[in-house]
């Protein structure tokens, strides 16, 4: 599905990410984690076209997505809730989710199965999203991207500032949209106990590298926490 190969990614003229190589395979749920400031969120923008990148290559389902603008990438079926949502507080919930729909040019509407997944979505269509509690703007943030039929969705740091028992919501819905709906699912997160909960496969990500990756069957959650504490 997506391919990632000795990546070097900027902001400005400063390195942050020197060679980064990862894989998302079809059908799976994969978890990116580190301390703040490793380069997990640049690693999520570079995948959209947000930074330069200047060395290596991105495939997504074999073809190279390099050079490609944002919109462009968003249009080959990479779905992106960005950390902190960016939800449209303005706007009205239903009108949030339209926007969903422009990348597929404004055409389709929002399937049954989005008011499945988050319930609560229905219950306050005309209600402005700035109203919404966080834990609702996530939900709100994660289906907007899905309207539009994603075939990656990518989600970054899905739990921050949210309550547990959302929490619980929300990686219920992230499972069910990996199988029920077969979209495959890249998450960076801090809160380890929660994408270790929902992923297939794991990265450890320290100063823009990867030092510890595999199979969350087989985690050891002592091992990934002292490399995410090795400062």
């Amino acid at each position: 599905m997506l391919e990632i190969k000795n990546l070097s990614s900027y902001y400005g003229e400063s390195r942050i990410i020197p060679s980064l190589t990862m894989s998302v395979p079809k059908g799976e749920i994969v978890c990116l984690v580190g301390r703040n400031g490793v380069g997990k969120s640049t690693t999520l923008k570079s995948i959209m076209g947000m930074v330069k990148t200047p060395e290596g290559s991105i495939l997504l389902d074999g073809k190279e997505i390099i050079g490609k603008k944002t919109y462009e990438r968003a249009a080959l079926g990479i779905g992106y809730v960005p950390q902190g949502r960016e939800i449209f507080p303005q706007l009205t919930v239903a009108e949030n989710l339209e926007l969903g729909l422009q990348v597929n040019g404004g055409k389709g509407e929002i399937g049954e199965e989005i008011f499945e997944l988050f319930p609560i979505i229905k219950t306050f269509m005309n209600r402005k999203g700035g109203n919404l509690s966080g834990g609702q703007q996530q939900q709100l943030a994660i289906a907007r991207a899905l309207v539009s039929h994603p075939k990656l969705l990518i989600l970054d740091e899905p739990t921050e500032g949210i309550q547990p028992s959302i929490i619980e919501d929300i990686a219920s819905a992230i499972e069910r949209v990996n199988k029920e709906l077969g979209i495959t699912i890249l998450i960076v997160e801090q809160y380890l106990d929660f994408v270790l909960s929902v992923s297939d496969r794991y990265y450890v990500m320290d100063k823009g590298e990867i030092t510890l990756n595999g199979f969350t069957k087989d985690a050891d959650s002592q091992a990934i926490q002292a490399k995410m504490a090795i400062g």
